[in-house]
């Protein structure tokens, strides 16, 4: 088992005073309250004292400024990569979450049909290979460059989520209201390299004392 480690960091709270489904849309930035969660996680990353090596993000303002404690702390370049953007979903700009309880419109039939799926949104089975196949990617590259430390990627809930159930052997069909991925947030991995297999090894929520109004849930 390799001793590095690959952190999968929630972005944190967005400014969202509409409650907007905001999901892949351009120009949802933090709040006050987000940007101290990301010092947070990126002060939690320090505090274990850990050398980190590479830092990646999706591209969306949120997780690029979440990742922005990160490069300061650690003074590297930020790799930003598609493969860790928010789930695409069908409802993004407006205030209706998707789910079962939709059922009694029958314009929304089309999207909710199946639940197991999304039938609403990208596939659960696509966001976990997408967010696997980075994590070992961004291994394998530093692997081959000689790094000797972490790695960290900023991305969203619900892929965050989707990796941990895929790495656990879970069915991908899930509750999204008990998820376990709260906002900055660090879920954090070992890879095994002779099995080509992740492990999740710790989970931490340094920024719980945090007040939130917008949970960001999708």
């Amino acid at each position: 088992m390799a001793s590095r480690r690959i952190h999968l960091v929630r972005h944190g709270e967005v400014f969202n005073p509409d409650g907007v489904l905001y999901g892949r849309l351009p120009g949802y930035r933090l709040s006050d309250r987000g940007r101290t969660m990301a010092r947070t996680a990126a002060q939690a990353v320090v505090a274990s004292e850990r050398p980190v090596a590479a830092l990646y993000a999706s591209p969306l303002q949120r997780a690029q400024e979440s990742a922005a404690p990160f490069v300061d702390a650690f003074g590297l370049p930020l790799h930003t990569d598609e493969r860790l953007i928010e789930a695409g979903n069908e409802y993004e700009g407006t205030t209706r979450k998707p789910g079962l309880h939709l059922l009694r419109y029958p314009s929304e039939w089309r999207r909710i049909h199946n639940p197991f799926r999304p039938s609403w949104g990208e596939p659960y089975r696509e966001i976990a290979e997408r967010m696997t196949a980075v994590m070992r990617d961004a291994w394998r590259a530093e692997q081959e460059r000689g790094g000797e430390g972490d790695i960290v990627m900023v991305s969203h809930q619900s892929p965050i989520w989707l990796a941990h159930r895929r790495v656990a052997g879970e069915p991908l069909f899930h509750n999204p209201a008990l998820r376990r991925a709260a906002l900055s947030s660090i879920t954090s991995f070992e890879y095994d390299p002779a099995a080509d297999r992740l492990v999740e090894v710790d989970y931490q929520d340094p920024a719980a004392d945090v007040p939130r109004i917008d949970e960001g849930a999708v």
